[in-house]
């Protein structure tokens, strides 16, 4: 209820504030826009970010708090993941895997064995994630899944942990019934004791997962979204616009989240091993200071306890020699409390060999073998030729002199052997005393070690592992990949205004806030996209009036043809129409798909009024004659198809990259062809003759068959189709005359605008 409390408290905070910055941010003045926008976003981000924050700490603190009354308890439940979970559930698996190793950091004051299970608790809010990401926990079916899936999970690896530490359970009860049930059923014991961690852990993870999913379910919405994007630093993607986002990024050679993931890995490995290495150092240099030490107090004991006037008869009568036996059991008394030292002796140096006085029984032999049983000391008086360690100190041997500590090492062991005099009552140096230590450089110790450290940083290289990819994704990966695919979509947009008007949009509300170089290349494409949209726009614009000024030009140019023919009249007019409704059927219908295009029938449509340009080479006496031409005039009519090509293709030359007017010069020099040939100036036949001249042929044959001439009055309408039907396949492309006909009210439409009579 408290954990509740002080998440709703935040959350009316949070509101408090979002209504106060929107009250300041609409006193804003207007051209002050876009920097209210940034401070809002920035304002709704640090909220959230605080939030989840709090939502981590209420976690942690809850774990704790629950593993501190269940180990006072000693009762197999833990019940602290409860925290964990939640926050998975609610902020992702970053907050939730910070969120596991700290607890078992914390709790490690008040039960230091906590920290080797942090990567349990970890693999807890890791396994939340995956699931959530592939499966609906509302189900029942689901939440059990889920717990199942969790206490195999972790009742295997906090198992084989327990085991490889303790060699036994922690827990007393479970212990009992693991020893109870091998012993019963003869199942070995390591192989009942998974079995039963992982059936404890069933009403461990079922109560914790209960808990923490009525917590996040009587959770507000809008807590719980603000608690899900707090870890986006722009608008967060759903799972379709992720999977998008991985394959368009499927080529990409090397990700920078690898890279990232890679190298925090790989810190986190040489960390590791650093941390092994320094420690195994210092335990090394700590223990050979302390055993030599502890050996040449070892040694002066015994220089104090021989008795120096009684060397030369322990040599000669051994045991039997009178305080032999008694100085001997005060050496082995003196050898097993003093920690490490293997054993004690007591020499005599000269020249060429060593005499033994003292040799104690050992386990250890001088080549530092380990033995079960002690291995019996040199007797007295027998001897041993002065070996590699003595020579280059015998001088100072002879001489009595007190010797350091000498290191000797093998391959496998670093031994410590101390000498300390023995003296007579006249002062001179009769014997010495020897304790010799080894350590092993491979000892169980550093195996153990080992395990500690990495079972300790496992957690830890969870966190920072996960910290890298969450790091790579949410700083680089997402806001670089969603800058990159807008500005590709805004390439592919080319000079569509909606489409480019559309992706600036979609640009701005990425609402990218990293905070560093991306956040400042994402602003730099906004500004760049928005300026170039507007340069798009003002060409547009100027090209929208280039063209109408180009237009007027042609329109102008036809009406000095047509106010010349008198009887003509809204012929440009009525052509354009005609050709519009056949090329917009074509399109519809799919003939010619690789030729007819928006952009053809655009430009179609400008060139009509120019299909008769040429008319203006022929004489007046012709060209307005009431009565039927002559052979003689009608070859003269003829050519004005030829001097309207010549004509375009001067403008051509002249105007550069005015693709309409190409169209404009086949529809003027070739709309008197026909389909079988027999049309000039060329005679071409079928689909060899330009697509715009046979859309202009109808067109323009129509608009005669129904419009009053000097020396014919209009076709009714329906003799003039059945014409247009008749000439299908021999005059006119049979195409065109399909969708023509198939058109025929939008053709009725500009029939009643021109020809009233119609």
């Amino acid at each position: 209820m408290a954990v509740f409390c002080l998440l709703l408290n935040n959350s009316v905070i949070s509101l408090f504030l979002d209504v106060y910055v929107q009250k300041a941010l609409e006193n804003m003045p207007e051209y002050l826009s876009e920097a209210r926008y940034v401070k809002h976003n920035l304002r709704k981000k640090h909220s959230e970010r605080i939030i989840s924050s709090i939502c981590i700490l209420m976690g942690i603190t809850f774990n704790v708090v629950l593993a501190s009354f269940t180990y006072g308890q000693n009762t197999p439940l833990y019940f602290d993941t409860i925290g964990t979970l939640a926050v998975a559930m609610l902020c992702g698996y970053f907050p939730g895997i910070l969120t596991a190793v700290m607890t078992n950091m914390i709790c490690g004051f008040f039960n230091p064995d906590s920290v080797y299970f942090s990567i349990v608790n970890a693999l807890t809010a890791l396994t939340m994630v995956e699931f959530m990401g592939r499966k609906d926990i509302r189900k029942i079916k689901n939440k059990i899944l889920l717990i199942l899936e969790l206490s195999v999970i972790t009742g295997i690896v906090g198992g084989l942990i327990q085991w490889r530490l303790f060699g036994q359970p922690q827990n007393t009860f479970i212990g009992d019934s693991v020893s109870a049930f091998s012993q019963a059923t003869g199942v070995p014991a390591f192989l009942t004791f998974i079995v039963v961690e992982i059936l404890v852990n069933v009403p461990d993870k079922g109560i914790s997962f209960m808990v923490a999913y009525l917590v996040v379910r009587f959770l507000p919405e809008k807590l719980k979204k603000k608690l899900r994007n707090s870890t986006w630093r722009q608008v967060p993607l759903s799972e379709a616009e992720k999977k998008d986002m991985r394959r368009w990024s499927k080529d990409n050679k090397r990700s920078v989240r690898t890279r990232m993931t890679l190298t925090m890995s790989g810190m986190a490995i040489l960390l590791v091993i650093i941390m092994f290495w320094v420690g195994i150092r210092l335990y090394f240099e700590n223990a050979i200071n302390e055993r030599t030490e502890i050996n040449k107090g070892a040694a002066n004991f015994v220089s104090q306890v021989v008795d120096g006037d009684s060397i030369a008869k322990y040599i000669k009568y051994g045991v039997n020699a009178p305080g032999y036996l008694d100085t001997e059991q005060l050496m082995y008394k003196i050898r097993d409390n003093a920690y490490g030292v293997q054993n004690l002796s007591v020499i005599q140096i000269d020249e060429t060999d060593i005499t033994f006085v003292f040799d104690l029984d050992a386990n250890m032999d001088y080549e530092g073998n380990y033995h079960e049983e002690p291995v019996p000391g040199y007797e007295p008086g027998e001897t041993y030729p002065v070996d590699g360690v003595i020579a280059p100190f015998l001088d100072d041997f002879l001489a009595g002199k007190d010797m350091p500590s000498i290191p000797i090492k093998t391959q496998w062991n670093y031994f410590i052997t101390s000498y300390t005099p023995i003296f007579n009552s006249e002062g001179k140096c009769v014997a010495y005393a020897c304790a010799d230590t080894y350590i092993q450089y491979l000892s169980g110790y550093m195996r153990d070690f080992l395990v500690h450290i990495t079972l300790m940083m496992a957690g830890l290289f969870l966190l920072i592992l996960a910290y890298g990819i969450w790091t790579a994704g949410t700083f680089l990966v997402y806001p670089i990949n969603s800058i990159v695919m807008a500005v590709e979509r805004f390439i592919k947009a080319g000079s569509d205004q909606q489409k480019l008007d559309e992706v600036v949009k979609d640009i701005r509300t990425l609402e990218i806030n990293t905070e560093d170089e991306v956040e400042k290349l994402y602003y730099s494409v906004c500004d760049m996209t928005l300026n170039q949209t507007e340069q798009m726009r003002s060409i547009r614009r100027y090209t929208d009036a280039t063209a109408k000024m180009q237009d007027g030009l042609i329109i102008t140019m036809a009406d000095l043809v047509e106010n010349r023919d008198s009887d003509t009249g809204a012929h440009i007019q009525k052509m354009a129409s005609y050709v519009k409704i056949i090329g917009e059927g074509l399109m519809k219908k799919g003939y010619y798909a690789g030729k007819v295009t928006p952009q053809f029938i655009s430009d179609i449509v400008r060139s009509a009024p120019l299909h008769d340009i040429g008319k203006i080479n022929i004489p007046d006496s012709i060209l307005n004659k009431p009565g039927k031409l002559t052979p003689e005039e009608f070859e003269i009519m003829k050519t004005h198809t030829s001097a309207g090509e010549k004509i375009m293709e001067k403008a051509i030359s002249t105007v550069e990259g005015e693709n309409y007017l190409k169209e404009a010069r086949n529809m003027a020099a070739y709309h008197h062809e026909r389909w079988d040939g027999k049309g000039y100036p060329e005679g071409l036949h079928g689909e060899v003759i330009p697509l715009s001249a046979r859309i202009t042929s109808v067109a323009d044959v129509f608009d005669a068959l129904t419009s009053t001439r000097v020396y014919k009055p209009a076709f009714p309408l329906e003799e003039a189709l059945a014409l247009i039907q008749e000439g299908s396949g021999t005059q006119f492309d049979p195409k065109c005359v399909e969708v023509f006909m198939e058109s025929l009210p939008e053709v009725k439409v500009i029939l009643r605008k021109y020809n009233e009579s119609v």
